[in-house]
């Protein structure tokens, strides 16, 4: 049997695949044929949608698993119709289908967790009347902008943040006094979070691991309840063990945030995210980590310099969400504790 399709694609008019809400997304369905080919129809579906899917009762035989789902965009159309319930008889060569639909102005941006995912489809089939139908389809990428300078002003002043901890009893016992500093509380990806730190072991006991990072937590929700929250460690500096009486001192260090979708995820309902600066202590006892938390925002475009101009700061930044991802890859994840 000769094959009859050389070519299947849909074609995107953006090479980045990257949308923001209210945008048209464009382009086209191309199709090659060898022969004379017979077709019933092509058929063009374009789906928006959000999964959690958590596996509960992991210790059972039996894994009971939670499920939710909620559409953002379900939009169908005929590139290609037999009208008259007749087959369509497409000529050796190229075919081209154009097709075009704004989106939603309220879409989430994309996301890909562990137990859950955001995700934005192009699909389309062409059914020949033989019975044969190909399927294709083209993933693009959703970002729903924050723009810093429209947020509270106070997230462009720094901030500081302190801890005391008590480890260990009697001769063993002291005390873990640290202290993190930000440049601001809120960045865009790209950026250098500039922190400043200081550890001081007034214990007996040594701190055997000290580290700042950058911390996600992602929570998934299905039919109004948590089912399940994790972290995951996007950037960190890892410091020296501190000995009893010692101290870490940290200056001008600095955190790079990655490609993330901007927090909170707006409009989607199954999935929150929250970024975070965090100081991990570890003493050498059987104690538990300790954390000192700085929440952060993370949005899409930055603050804007007074000395800045118009053109450059949008240049610079209106081009960043390229990278996110598109395909159901994740980094190490751990649950939050």
């Amino acid at each position: 049997m000769t094959k009859k399709l050389l070519k299947f694609h849909i074609i995107l008019d953006r090479e980045s695949l990257l949308y923001l809400p209210g945008q048209v997304l464009a382009g086209r369905v191309l199709l090659e044929t060898q022969e004379n080919t017979a077709v019933l129809g092509l058929h063009f579906h374009v789906l928006g949608e959000c999964t959690v899917h958590v596996a509960k009762g992991a210790t059972t035989r039996r894994r009971e698993k939670s499920y939710d789902k909620e559409n953002y965009i379900d939009f169908r159309m005929k590139l290609l119709d037999d009208f008259d319930n007749k087959a369509i008889l497409l000529a050796p060569g190229v075919h081209c289908f154009p097709f075009k639909l704004g989106l939603p102005v309220s879409l989430p941006s994309t996301f890909i967790g562990q137990h859950g995912w955001i995700q934005y489809y192009c699909k389309t089939s062409l059914q020949e009347s033989s019975g044969i139908t190909h399927r294709n389809q083209q993933v693009f990428i959703v970002l729903n902008p924050i723009d810093l300078n429209l947020e509270d002003p106070l997230l462009s002043d720094p901030v500081e943040a302190s801890l005391s901890h008590r480890v260990g009893v009697g001769y063993l016992g002291g005390t873990i006094r640290c202290n993190i500093g930000l440049d601001k509380r809120a960045y865009v990806p790209g950026e250098n979070i500039l922190l400043t730190g200081e550890i001081r072991n007034q214990s007996n006991v040594t701190v055997k691991a000290l580290k700042y990072a950058l911390i996600e937590t992602i929570q998934y929700y299905a039919h109004g309840k948590l089912l399940h929250q994790e972290r995951r460690e996007l950037a960190a500096v890892v410091r020296d063990r501190i000995k009893s009486g010692g101290r870490d001192v940290l200056q001008n260090g600095h955190l790079t945030v990655p490609p993330l979708p901007p927090t909170n995820l707006l409009g989607c309902h199954l999935i929150r995210i929250q970024y975070s600066v965090c100081i991990l202590i570890e003493p050498n006892l059987m104690e538990r980590q300790q954390v000192l938390k700085v929440p952060i925002t993370l949005g899409t475009y930055p603050f804007k310099r007074d000395d800045q101009d118009l053109r450059e700061w949008v240049e610079n930044y209106v081009r960043y969400p390229a990278t996110l991802p598109v395909a159901r890859t994740t980094p190490a994840s751990h649950p939050a504790s």
